[in-house]
This record gives C-alpha cells, sequence and structure tokens, in this order.
C-alpha cells in the first residue's frame, strides 16, 4: 500500500485516506468475508487487467447469504497500491457485511 491510498468502502460515505486506516479496513474485510473452506469460502471468480487497474469480482457466504462484489485496485508505477473500491451486492449482503464489518472494526480499533 502506498502511504497516501484511499480506500472507498460500500458502508462508508466518505473515502479513508492513508495506510493505516486502509490496513484497519483491509483486514476486517479479509476477517469479514473471509467465510471457511469449500463452497462458500471468499475466493475471486472473474479478473480484468487493465494498465493500472485490476476490476477482481469475489463471492462468498456470509451465515448462509451470498455476497458477489467487486475490487477496483489501481496501482502507481512502483506497484504499490493508491487507490482501492469495493462494491458489493445484492442489499441483504450489503446490510449483512456492514453490521459485522462494524463489530470487527470495533474489535480492531487501536486502543485511545
Amino acid at each position: 500500500l502506498a502511504d497516501d491510498v484511499v480506500f472507498y468502502s460500500p458502508i462508508v460515505f466518505t473515502p479513508q485516506r492513508g495506510k493505516a486506516i486502509t490496513t484497519l479496513y483491509l483486514l476486517a474485510a479479509a476477517r469479514t468475508l473471509g467465510g471457511g473452506t469449500g463452497d462458500g469460502a471468499f475466493h475471486y471468480s472473474k479478473q480484468v487487467l487493465a494498465g493500472d487497474t485490476a476490476m477482481l469480482e469475489f463471492e462468498t457466504t456470509i451465515d448462509g447469504k451470498y455476497v458477489n462484489g467487486i475490487d477496483i485496485i489501481r496501482c502507481d508505477e512502483t506497484g504499490r497500491i493508491v487507490e482501492f473500491r469495493v462494491m458489493i451486492r445484492p442489499l441483504q449482503a450489503i446490510n449483512l457485511v456492514h453490521q459485522q464489518m462494524a463489530a470487527m472494526l470495533e474489535r480492531l480499533k487501536p486502543a485511545d
């Protein structure tokens, strides 16, 4: 990740700026979306690569609910991620991910 990376979450209105907060969101997402093993486990099902940008479609199952989304990742000339966008569908999945991500972020948040 670049120091000035910008993370766009499907559940947070404002872009999250900086390496530390982006790392926190990606760690929370990995733990939330990771799923288990087998058919419902998180996996990338499609990828489109063009220049400095990758679009990766993912699928997983959380609490029996199907989650489908896209990560749009843009890198700088050194290969560091400068922008990371996440889009999720369907609405039921967004609501579930929102609840679980909020709880995970609270657990991972550094003590003040």
